[in-house]
């Protein structure tokens, strides 16, 4: 009977629940199916070579004009593609929305084209009997102000990616297809990149001729070309290739060179291999381009700022950019996490591994950056407790944890945040540096101080030297290789650092390697020259960035100035009835200390004016590491020179 009325009382719930769902009477439609038409990628020979013409000289407005003649393998139905998930970008980024003015053709017949209903990046023609070729033409047109995207075209430079400039067959791996490009580039411009090039002589010196290769290869070498530019040899296999706006700040000393040479040096060293049969980089020293950092196998594309060589000693902060993409050679293009890797652009990525691809990256970025001498070691010391420091105030860990952030690049693809210290967001990077740091320090304990990360990295980065295919990896892979080198339950701590909320930040390797965290009420010279870019950072102690408008860029969560009411884009007019600048605010946090009374803000948001106090009373706090104990550390053994 206690069963029955129990049974009887569930029908009677879900009966309830299906009227209050769908009242009588109300339309209640299906859905429409779902239909793929798009061929999936095949890992066969695409029969035939594509053929790119790229006319890049329109650089004043910045528009590049396509043509491109592909091969056709059959009549029918036929599907081309731009690409969407791009290596890198870890997201569908792709700017489909910057491709104008399509028109494809065969044997001179314009060809009707149909836009996918789901997927915006493909585009349906059917091909008539009797076709041999379609011939594509198109324009890119880039971004003509930062509001549009990433400016890659001005008066004195050109930055070409081939994913913006071409379309691609549906049907194939990228790497099984044949692809030559030509780019006119304009008058007085020279150009670097990945893949050899043939110049014209003459009148069309500016015009480029790039050797056969696959698509996949041609999409992962882009190219930057310019009016001004010079390159140097840091190696018998790498080059550096710089354009700046100003030919005066190509001026690099001899010294400058040559800690890009160790930096080279170093990294070979540490990852036991070369995987590149050449590899350029490509750095653009310019305030009119946008900026970039981003990896390719052979290459990297490297933004910094026109006087990254002339204004070397002020610039400490900007030098990390180069150490980290070349890392990325090894880790991130040759080792992958295997669910990053994909046979087409289309083929969705899952980032999971970002914590390895770029966690590890950003841990010997600093690593190198300090071996090789382009950083000093008390710059990088510095920079780390800014990174420690950032973390240690940031209360986003107790409801996020870090293998989540490995989302964000698809969640928010790089758009600005209100309150980043909650919502947390690509802190794969720096959170996965200090997880590395652990890993290296643990490997140093238990070991006796044989073994450390560079063991990890010639085990795992080191192998098949010359290759510049691709390894793929899974989390297990990881975890072996460190057991390979000091046996211990990785999987569990990796799982446990990966997943864990509600705990204060990884930052105890810093400690177990030597250095722990302090807060001091003197900035280092480090701190001083990134807030020259930042601008006032007194994140430590009233919680608050404010740009050199007096704008606030970042509040931190449950912060003093949080509390106060002040979030980002509020407008600091007046510190204490005195009108804002750097030195005012600074001046009244450090005269709170020895006061009962707030900090008085007048602020504006919009229109409308307020005033505020914010009821903080500890000083200036300015992040730094000191040292533990006496002689040499784990962490002063992880930065010198091998």
């Amino acid at each position: 009977m206690i069963r029955t009325a129990l049974a009887a009382s569930l029908l009677t719930s879900v009966a309830s629940a299906a009227v209050a769902q769908v009242p009588p009477g109300n339309s209640a439609p299906q859905p429409v199916p779902i239909v793929d038409t798009i061929p999936a990628a095949r890992d066969v020979a695409f029969p035939g070579t594509i053929q790119l013409d790229v006319d890049a000289t329109d650089n004043e407005r910045g528009i590049f004009r396509v043509k491109e003649t592909i091969p056709v393998v059959q009549a029918g139905h036929m599907v081309l593609l731009y690409p969407k998930w791009l290596p890198g970008n870890h997201a569908p980024r792709g700017e489909i929305e910057k491709l104008a003015g399509l028109v494809i053709r065969a044997d001179g017949k314009v060809l009707p084209w149909r836009r996918d209903e789901v997927d915006v990046y493909a585009f349906h023609i059917d091909v008539p009997n009797g076709a041999k070729r379609l011939d594509v033409e198109f324009q890119f047109i880039s971004a003509t102000k930062p509001d549009q995207g990433r400016v890659v075209m001005t008066p004195n430079m050109v930055s070409l990616q081939p994913n913006s400039v071409s379309l691609y067959p549906a049907g194939y791996f990228t790497r099984q297809i044949p692809i030559q490009m030509t780019v006119k580039y304009p008058a007085g411009f020279t150009a670097a990149g990945a893949v050899p090039a043939k110049a014209g002589t003459g009148a069309a010196a500016s015009t480029y001729a790039y050797q056969l290769t696959n698509y996949e290869i041609l999409v992962d070498s882009p190219i930057l070309a310019g009016r001004y530019g010079k390159t140097w040899a840091l190696s018998p296999r790498v080059n550096l290739n710089v354009y700046a706006d100003d030919p005066a700040n190509l001026n690099a000393t001899p010294a400058q060179i040559d800690a890009h040479k160790r930096l080279v040096d170093q990294a070979v060293k540490a990852f036991g291999a070369q995987h590149y049969d050449h590899y350029e980089f490509l750095l653009s020293l310019t305030d009119q381009l946008g900026g970039i950092g981003l990896e390719h196998h052979r290459s990297s594309e490297n933004g910094s700022r026109p006087n990254y060589f002339t204004e070397w000693e002020q610039n400490a902060a900007s030098r990390n950019l180069l150490p980290h993409e070349f890392s990325h050679s090894w880790d991130g293009k040759f080792r992958r996490g295997a669910e990053l890797w994909t046979p087409d652009y289309r083929t969705p990525m899952r980032d999971q591994s970002l914590w390895v691809y770029e966690g590890q990256t950003q841990f010997w970025g600093y690593v190198l950056q300090a071996r090789s001498g382009l950083v000093s070691k008390q710059d990088t010391l510095d920079g780390y407790a800014m990174i420690l420091g950032a973390y240690d105030t940031a209360p986003a860990r107790q409801w996020r944890n870090l293998i989540d952030t490995t989302n964000d690049p698809i969640i928010s693809a790089r758009r600005p945040k209100g309150w980043t210290s909650w919502q947390r967001s690509e802190d794969y990077y720096n959170e996965g540096l200090m997880v590395w740091m652990e890993v290296d320090a643990m490997l140093r304990q238990k070991s006796g101080g044989t073994k450390s990360i560079d063991d990890f990295a010639k085990a795992f980065f080191g192998i098949r030297d010359g290759d510049w295919g691709e390894v793929t990896y899974r989390f297990e892979d990881v975890a072996a290789t460190l057991n390979g080198i000091v046996p211990y339950d990785w999987a569990g701590f990796l799982t446990k650092r990966l997943t864990e909320t509600g705990q204060p930040a990884p930052i105890q390797g810093f400690a177990m390697n030597g250095y722990k965290l302090v807060y001091t009420p003197e900035p280092t010279k480090y701190f001083l020259g990134a807030e020259k870019v930042r601008g006032t950072d007194a994140s430590y102690s009233i919680g608050i960035v404010v740009n050199k408008d007096g704008e606030v860029t970042q509040t931190i969560w449950d912060s003093p100035a949080f509390k106060a009411g002040i979030d980002v884009g509020t407008q600091v007019q007046a510190v204490n009835g005195t009108a804002y600048s750097p030195e005012v605010l600074k001046k009244a946090i450090l005269d709170a200390k020895t006061s009962k009374d707030p900090i008085r803000l007048t602020v504006k948001n919009g229109t409308r004016f307020r005033d505020l106090a914010i009821d903080y009373h500890g000083g200036p706090r300015y992040p730094r590491l000191e040292k533990v104990g006496q002689g040499e550390t784990g962490l002063d053994r992880l930065l010198t020179a091998k």
